[in-house]
Formats: structure tokens, sequence, C-alpha cells
């Protein structure tokens, strides 16, 4: 999973809206006939309709996840409703040296945009400051740079607001039992996103005083680790309520752990929006009830974003001439009750 350093920008529910909704919107192009409508209604705002084309850089790391995977669906997609729109895509690579080369090449190219999902922000910074320097702004998605002259806009997930509101969900599940225990499955420990996931759980726990935590594992986001540290956990607490797990991926070998210890004494919360966490919640026959998203869609909002500034244009629904520096998405509880809504866009 992707490692940020956790912003608070503008909130966008990217899962919750459809990426186009965040460009296309609700501002006019057309001149008010009121002379008291505000100067800022006047814009140029970025629509569905052809405009100046645009060749877009795209370059992430290698999709060796699932949402990483998904990364890449969704700006490929994403770019391709657009006729105004070239996508240069990289391979992808977890390997930073080769992914600054790829870049490097790109900026050679002289695309009008990149789109940059850095394998490592601090180590990917000073490529995007060339492609900056070059005049190529830089739209940053997720893995962020170490400085914002890097990019001309950040877009990405809430790590700590997964964390919230998993903690808030399993929080008002467990409101009225007296001596409540959650436990807690993590990614890698040594990656920011990991501690800032558990310091919004543990935020969000303090406002139960009837919940403790007895329990947290690291695992690694694989189903295999996951497995195998949920088999580690439900050996060493033989009872407790809540599971919150952060992982998707991981959680596919979590949930095989915990069919195999026979054990449905608790509710499981998992973490960024997988399609077999979706079907396994609208199925409602095992303990996973459940997940907070990380939404992979951020890419097609990326590519829009790029989109409207290789057009020089805003964006829909704002008053300001030019796009956000800061897009922070926002990390919805999905359960059985909206589950539905949120199926198109779970990644395998």
């Amino acid at each position: 999973m992707p490692e940020i350093t956790s912003r608070r920008g503008l909130l966008f529910g990217a899962a919750a809206v459809s990426a186009g909704a965040l460009i296309t919107g609700c501002t006019s192009n057309e001149p008010s006939d009121s002379k008291d409508e505000p100067a800022g209604n006047d814009q140029p705002v970025a629509d569905d309709k052809p405009g100046k084309q645009v060749t877009i850089g795209f370059a992430g790391p290698q999709a060796d996840h699932g949402w990483l995977n998904a990364i890449n669906d969704n700006a490929k997609s994403r770019a391709e409703k657009y006729s105004d729109v070239t996508l240069e895509i990289t391979e992808g690579s977890n390997d930073t040296a080769q992914q600054i080369g790829q870049i490097e090449t790109l900026i050679n190219k002289k695309v009008d945009v990149l789109v940059v999902l850095p394998a490592d922000g601090k180590a990917l910074t000073q490529v995007g400051l060339k492609a900056m320097r070059a005049g190529i702004p830089v739209v940053n998605l997720d893995r962020i740079f170490n400085t914002p002259q890097a990019y001309r806009c950040w877009i990405g997930g809430d790590n700590y607001g997964m964390g919230l509101n998993a903690g808030h969900y399993i929080g008002e599940k467990l409101k009225g039992k007296s001596g409540a225990r959650v436990i807690e499955l993590a990614g890698l420990d040594n990656l920011e996103l990991t501690k800032q996931r558990t310091q919004g759980f543990d935020d969000a726990l303090k406002n139960y005083p009837n919940i403790k935590k007895v329990a947290r594992q690291a695992a690694e986001f694989t189903v295999e680790s996951g497995q195998a540290k949920m088999a580690q956990l439900l050996q060493a607490q033989s009872k407790f309520d809540a599971l919150w797990n952060h992982d998707d991926d991981q959680g596919v070998g979590a949930l095989r752990a915990i069919e195999q210890a026979g054990r449905d004494d608790f509710l499981m919360v998992g973490g960024a929006g997988a399609l077999s966490a979706f079907q396994a919640i609208k199925q409602d026959d095992g303990v996973l009830k459940a997940t907070v998203l990380y939404p992979p869609t951020m890419a097609a909002s990326a590519i829009d974003l790029a989109r409207a500034l290789g057009q020089s244009k805003g964006i829909g629904g704002l008053a300001e001439f030019e796009i956000p520096s800061s897009l922070t998405l926002y990390s919805a509880v999905v359960d059985k009750t909206n589950v539905d809504q949120y199926m198109s866009t779970g990644f395998k």
C-alpha cells in the first residue's frame, strides 16, 4: 500500500462521487446575465467536451498489489474517456533509479503534464523538481514528494482518516457492550501510513471508554502474511469482539485463518476497498461486516486534474480559476447498507 505523509487539504469523497464529478461540474462557462453574480463564476472550467489536446505522462510503481493494479487501470480508463487526452504510460517499477529514468524520458518527450505515483516519494523528489523546473506541472499521486516545490497538485488518501473511521464504526457497534475487546491487524510497521492508520484507530477508540485494544500484530500487505499473523492473533486471543484489518488484500489471508480456526464470535472491518471484501460484506454470512476505503479512483481524478492543468482550467463547483494544490480523499465506511453503491469501484 502507498506511503504518504498525512495531509488535510480539501476533502473530496472520490469513491462516493465519480471522478468525473470532480472536474465536470456545477460552475458554468457561460457568462452570467446578473450584475450581482461574482466574477469567479465566469472562469474556464474543465468539462467532458473536447478541448485543447493534452499529453499526460503517467509513471507509477510496479502493480504488485491489487490496489496498485487498480491505480493503473483507473488512470488508463479515465484517459480513454477523453478524445483530447493522450496518455504516455510507463511500465511501472519499484526500483527508484528505474522509475527516475522513466520520468526523465517523459520529461524529454515534453509531455504537457506528469502524473506520478512514486515508488518512494523522498527518493523521487528531485525528478519531480526537474519536471517542474522544465515547465511541466506535476500531479503527485498519493506517496508524497518531500517538498511542495516538486508538484503542482497533490491528491491522495487519508490514512489517519481510515483508522479514525474504522475505530468509530467499531466503537458504535460495541457501544453498549461492557468490557469490549478489540484487536488490530496492521500493515508494514516501517511505513508511515501504517503508523497513521493505527494512530487514527487509537484516537477513535478514546471516545469509547468501554472498549480496550488488547492486541496488535503487523503483517505485510500480502495474503500469506495476513493468514500467518491472523493465526497468531487468534491463538493468543481466545475472546475478542472486533478486529480491524488495515488492508483487504492481507484480509483474504486473515479470513482464511479465521475460517480454519472456526471463529465467528466477532466482527471484522477491513481497509482499502477490494471487490472480494465488498462481495463478502454483501453476502453477509461471515465476520467481515465493513471496510474503510482508500480509493484507487484517485488515479482517475489525477488524470482529470492533469487534463484541467493542461487546458489551463479550473474545477467545476469551485470559484477559483485554478485547481487546488492539495486534495485529500475521504475514507468512507462501506457496509451492507451502502455496498451496492461502491461495488463498481472494488479492485481485484
